[in-house]
Formats: structure tokens, sequence, C-alpha cells
């Protein structure tokens, strides 16, 4: 088995659907772990009949936790996971597959993505970097995009760098500064593998998040948290000067509430890297 995708999933069965297919449809070998909470919100009507996915229907203790489980349950040489309001752009996965053939040193590459509202329209675009110790422990956002996270198998197996379990919003963050520093040779593929829908329900937006968070900066050392300001402009220098803030037209194909069972093509006349809300709906086919 070439990839393991893990999904964590509660009470999300709409998005989950969307989810699903857009793994599905990956022309790779793959296995699908959708770990489910115990959701009571119509998925548990359709999951464990649906072929395309592993379904582990039982308790956890939050996200981190089920993506833990579903890691070790994985069968893939090649490890990701990806939420429910999220999804795979077509051929992905083969390229992924592609750059890990061609790069055997690296254990773990970012792929970019692309921010959409609950129509699927777009929002901006997020071109990712590498991560770095300075920015990830006090920046407040991290360099690259968890949907667009893959892994060797040897991350778990051999480094043992599981999420923490008994965080709920600021376990990317953490398991970041844990892969800085186990040296861990890390990089970018310079292309969108993935899609993040701003659903307005996302936890990174409730009150849990904000007191992980500080709690999350006020453990990096004082010289750190006062050289913030530093590394934050380092990070968008490093942005600048890979041409992120120039972004140019493309186009992307996604499933949409509208459209389950076929992608629908957005063509991007007017790309922004800015989390714009105003920014106006583009034209679908």
């Amino acid at each position: 088995m070439r990839f393991s995708i893990v999904t964590p999933s509660y009470r999300n069965s709409d998005w989950l659907k969307l989810c699903v297919a857009s793994v599905a449809d990956q022309d790779i070998p793959h296995e699908h772990i959708v770990q489910d909470s115990c959701s009571d919100d119509g998925t548990q009507d359709w999951l464990p009949r649906d072929l395309r996915v592993t379904a582990v229907v039982e308790k956890d203790r939050g996200m981190y936790d089920a993506v833990n489980r579903g890691f070790r349950r994985a069968q893939g040489e090649l490890l990701a996971y990806i939420n429910c309001d999220e999804q795979y752009l077509p051929g992905a996965l083969r390229k992924v597959s592609e750059f890990f053939d061609g790069h055997p040193a690296v254990d773990v590459v970012f792929g970019d993505f692309v921010v959409v509202n609950p129509l699927g329209e777009y929002l901006c675009e997020r071109r990712v970097l590498t991560p770095q110790r300075g920015h990830t422990a006090v920046g407040c956002n991290l360099s690259f995009y968890t949907a667009g996270t893959f892994l060797r198998r040897r991350v778990i197996d051999q480094h043992q760098l599981f999420f923490d379990p008994h965080l709920r919003d600021v376990g990317d963050a953490e398991w970041t500064m844990r892969i800085l520093r186990a040296g861990l040779c890390l990089t970018t593929l310079g292309y969108f593998t993935s899609i993040f829908t701003e659903t307005g329900a996302n936890m990174n937006l409730a009150a849990n998040a904000r007191r992980e968070t500080e709690a999350f900066v006020a453990s990096a050392p004082a010289w750190v948290r006062l050289a913030a300001p530093l590394f934050v402009a380092h990070y968008r220098f490093r942005r600048w000067r890979a041409g992120y803030y120039r972004p140019q037209k493309f186009a992307y194909a996604i499933y949409t509430k509208d459209s389950p069972t076929a992608r629908k093509t957005f063509h991007i006349t007017q790309p922004t890297s800015k989390w714009n809300r105003a920014v106006a709906g583009p034209v679908a086919a």
C-alpha cells in the first residue's frame, strides 16, 4: 500500500462525504481510514457501508488522538491526515509519491493549498514554507498546512512522532516543534495538493484555541517571545522572496454540496494570498 490517509471525524457527515470522494478518486493505491468518534448526525447511516474507506467507529479523546489511532492502523509507506472539511485536489497523491521517489532523504513534504467558502468558491491561496523554530513558537500560525502535509512511515515508526492527544487545537504546532528538534529533512512540494473550507465552525476560531495558543506561545523562552516581531518579519520576507505575494491565474476542481459526485472546476482570474472574505466569487464550470 502506497498511501494511508487518516480522517478524524465527529458530526461532520456532509463535509465528510466530499472529503471521502476527493480521496477516493486519487489515481494511486491508497487506504482511507476514517476514525469516527461515534457521530450521531447521520454519519453512521452510510460510513460503515462505504467501501471506499476503512471505517473505525470508536470513542476517542479528540482529533489528535483519532489521528494517532489511524496512524497506528495504517499500512501505507506514506502517511497523511485530512479533516472532514478538507479535500485533495486531482492527482495530488501521485505528485507527492513521485516527489518522495525522487528525494529519498526527505522525511516530510508540504504542499500548497486553496481556501474556499462553503460553496467551494475561492477565498485565497496559501503557498507554504518549511517551518522554522522561532516563527513556529511565536508566530501564532504555521508556515504550512496539515492537509498538505505528507510524511514517510519512518517518522512514526522510528521517531515515534505522534501528536499530543492532550491538546485540542495547537497539536500541529507542538508536533512541528518536535519534528524540528528531531532534525528531520523537511521540504516543500511547490504544488497545490489540498483545499480548506472556511465553514465558520473551524476549531481554530474557538475560545479553547485561543487559550491553547496563548499557553503554547508562553512556553517559548523569553528571548524568543521578545524577538517575535523579527521572526514574523523574517517569515514574511521568505514569502516575498519566494514570490508568494504575486500569485498567478489558475484553476482548481473540487466536490461541492451541489456537486457531490463530480468535481466542479473554478477558474481564478484574480488570485490573492490575502485571506479576504470580501473576495468576489469566481466563475464555476
